[in-house]
């Protein structure tokens, strides 16, 4: 009889315990695996480029040229950052980039995109969305189709070799930054537009008053990328600027390789070279780094409304 019943219990307790689901997938882990293996293999080239270009502004000329590759330089010349910088009027390239091209085209291009994207958004008029697309069609148009019709005008006006055909198209806005505000400023209540319209406000009132204080994030995401736009530009200041001293950064950074390149003029410059890239890109990094989280999470945002 105690057979009997043990028989019976065996197979229900065999069936409880391997019903249940084992947690250990061998697919699973061996997916988690591949997809880590092929981000950091990404995430190396990435690095590499980078890693060299620092590393090579800490050697020697001959150590550039070792074969095997020095990948540790021993002794790091920190010398050859201030050197480099000294080589030309850097810090006169410096303050074109920033106050004469950066800061102006930031809150050129800020400014009138939120003018455009407001119309866009809380005004209702005819063909509103027909133009809309019409904007959004015009990011497919290459630049260089446009370059020399555009140049051809600058020169008309008399505006080449200075930062006016830089700077004067930016506040009639960019059309991927109208879109970024266009999609915020419809998350926004329409009811709080609506009460100021009531109580007596302007359009203009609505925009500095309310919509533009609520949409600080997005303002702060296109700034950011219209800053960093003008920093790294370099197709743009060759083509309207030719005098040396209203070079920006990154055509001043171009002298330099032109001089590596000549051989009478190129002993020991690549490491000077490299450590004025170094310099140049670190900004950059900064600003991605410390602002990462707000790109992200603001272009997924407008990416999914409205």
């Amino acid at each position: 009889m105690v057979t009997t019943q043990r028989s019976i219990e065996f197979p229900s307790i065999l069936k409880k315990y391997t019903s249940k689901k084992i947690p250990f997938h061998l697919g699973q882990v061996l997916g988690n695996a591949l997809r880590y293996i092929i981000l950091v293999a990404l995430a190396f080239s990435f690095i590499l480029p980078m890693y060299w270009m620092v590393t090579s502004a800490l050697k020697t000329d001959a150590q550039v040229y070792n074969i095997p590759p020095v990948w540790i330089p021993n002794p790091a010349h920190w010398e050859n950052f201030w050197v480099g910088w000294n080589l030309y009027d850097y810090n006169r390239y410096l303050v074109n980039t920033v106050f004469r091209y950066a800061i102006p085209v930031m809150f050129a291009t800020t400014l009138s995109s939120a003018f455009v994207a407001y119309g866009f958004s809380r005004i209702q008029w005819r063909g509103r969305e027909a133009f809309f697309a019409i904007l959004l069609a015009t990011m497919m148009i290459p630049s260089q189709v446009t370059i020399v019709p555009i140049f051809i005008i600058f020169r008309q006006l008399g505006w080449i070799n200075s930062y006016r055909p830089l700077v004067v198209p930016a506040f009639f806005g960019s059309a991927w930054n109208i879109f970024l505000m266009r999609q915020f400023f419809k998350s926004i209540p329409r009811e709080l537009s609506e009460a100021a319209l009531i109580d007596g406000a302007s359009e203009l009132t609505v925009l500095f008053r309310i919509i533009l204080p609520l949409a600080k994030p997005v303002l702060t995401v296109v700034a950011l990328f219209a800053f960093m736009n003008a920093w790294n530009d370099y197709f743009g200041p060759l083509i309207y600027i030719g005098r040396r001293e209203q070079f920006p950064i990154a055509l001043a950074i171009h002298q330099l390789r032109i001089s590596y390149e000549d051989p009478a003029m190129s002993a020991g410059l690549y490491p000077y070279l490299m450590a004025i890239s170094t310099i140049v890109t670190l900004p950059i990094f900064g600003v991605f780094f410390l602002a990462q989280r707000t790109f992200i999470e603001q272009i997924s945002l407008t990416g999914l409304k409205g």
